[in-house]
Parts: structure tokens; C-alpha cells; sequence
């Protein structure tokens, strides 16, 4: 039996075949949970590091084929409603979920000489207000249906760093590294743990040979991080043997001499 059997995991942000939403995605159905995923194509195709037209109905029937129920739905985090709306349709699918991945994210390269408003305000809208709403959104409705019982969890995927050409990215993830200390001592009593993971350099699909290359030499492995390194840690995060481990921010970087 797997370690997730019987639990609903929501995942954020899983587009792409080499994200770290997808690898998450994947390695939580392996271990027995039932998956909810979002993603938003036009991030990916007009922003991002390219579209895969048709991925989320392939990804879908990849974590149906382990045994495992999935749904998914595209959506724009940066809108009011969209916590509400991907909570209602887990409800109306799955169930209740006891297992909130934020893994969504938006990222614009900004310097001091570039950065504006409506950048900063973009990140804000997605990365902070929209991660932030979906997590006390979920907080309300597992205590309605968990009272008195434990077992909820939510993890976020965090960065940091010295890029000053990645100003407004950085900012908005140092806000949810803030926020996980306090938010995991306001959950604790209705039964959530919350932890957000720094899953360093990743090669999930932006780095081309050279900066790969390049980050290599910062890794003791000689090697730079893959989802599935970061996918690892968020299962036992999600997993009742994380019980003991809240408020936490782990850096899983493979030594990353570069920061």
C-alpha cells in the first residue's frame, strides 16, 4: 500500500513534462494519492519556456493508468476567485484534499533598471495573493471536513538568492518563506503542517546547455538538481511520517555552492 493511499493532493502549476509540477504530480500517484493539478497555457506559450499543446490530458492519463483518480483544469491564479473555483472542483470531482502543492509560479527576469510596477504587481497577484488564498482557502474547508483529525499538509516550492536580474521573482517567494513559520503555527491546532521546499537550480526545461553546464560546476555531484529530486522530498512532506516537521524551510539543493 502506498504511503498516500486514501489521500486528495492538489498540485499547482503542472504544465510541462519536465516541471517539477508534473514530476510531483507523478511520484504522489505512485505512492497511492488521488491528484488534482492546474495549469494555465498561455503563462506557458507567451511568458514561459514554451507550451506542450495536449500535456495535461497526457499527464492525466499517465496518473490514471498507476490506479489512481485525477482531474485537472486550466486556470489564472492571479484572478480573485481562482482559490474558490479549483477548490469547488476538487470537491465536486474528488473530495475534500488533504494535500495542497503550490508549485505554480510566475517569473519575469527584472533589474533595478526594468523593474516597474505592473512587474511586481504581476508576481504579487500569482506568487503571493494567489498562493496565499488558495492555502487559508483550503485551511477553512479541511477543518470543516477533518475536525479533530490531523494529517493535512501543505508545501510550498520556494527560492531565493543573489540574481539581481530576477528582483521581483525572488522578492515574492522571500514573502511565502515568511509566511510559513506563522502559518504553520495558525494551522497546527486543526491538524495541518505547513513546510516550503527550496529546491535550488532545477533543470525542468529553461536551462539550455551552457547554463547547465555552467551550474554544474556549483554542484559537489558535478550534476544540477532534476524535478524528481525535489518531488522526492514534497512526498514525505505529504506523507503522515512528515507528521513531526512544520514551519520549516528545506533547502534540497545537492550542496549548491552558489548561493
Amino acid at each position: 500500500m502506498g504511503i498516500l493511499k486514501g489521500k486528495i493532493a492538489i498540485v499547482t502549476g503542472a504544465s510541462r513534462s519536465q516541471g517539477i509540477g508534473s514530476a510531483i504530480c507523478l511520484m504522489l500517484a505512485e505512492a497511492g494519492a488521488d491528484i488534482f493539478f492546474t495549469h494555465w497555457s498561455n503563462y506557458d506559450e507567451n511568458e514561459g519556456v514554451g507550451v506542450e499543446k495536449g500535456y495535461p490530458t497526457v499527464l492525466s492519463n499517465k496518473i490514471k493508468n498507476m490506479g489512481v483518480r485525477c482531474h485537472h483544469m486550466e486556470i489564472d491564479l492571479s484572478k480573485p476567485d481562482a482559490p474558490t473555483n479549483i477548490l469547488n472542483h476538487v470537491e465536486e470531482t474528488l473530495g475534500v484534499a488533504s494535500v495542497l502543492i503550490n508549485n505554480a509560479t510566475y517569473e519575469k527576469l527584472a533589474d533595478f533598471r526594468t523593474l516597474t510596477a505592473e512587474v511586481l504587481d504581476r508576481h504579487y497577484q500569482i506568487n503571493n495573493s494567489g498562493t496565499i488564498l488558495l492555502s487559508t482557502e483550503f485551511a477553512k474547508r479541511f477543518e470543516r471536513a477533518f475536525s479533530g483529525k490531523s494529517g493535512g499538509r501543505i508545501i510550498n516550492l520556494v527560492s531565493k538568492g543573489p540574481d539581481p536580474n530576477n528582483l521581483a521573482y525572488i522578492a515574492s517567494k522571500g514573502m511565502i518563506i515568511a509566511l510559513t513559520e506563522p502559518l504553520s503555527v495558525g494551522l497546527a491546532p486543526i491538524g495541518i503542517t505547513v513546510n516550503s521546499v527550496d529546491p535550488g537550480p532545477t533543470d525542468s526545461g529553461w536551462m539550455d546547455k551552457a547554463t547547465k553546464e555552467s551550474l554544474s560546476r556549483l554542484f559537489p555531484t558535478g550534476n544540477v538538481g532534476k524535478p524528481d529530486d525535489a518531488a522526492r522530498l514534497v512526498k514525505f512532506l505529504a506523507s503522515d511520517e512528515s507528521a513531526w516537521i512544520t514551519g520549516q524551510v528545506i533547502k534540497s539543493e545537492g550542496g549548491f555552492v552558489g548561493r
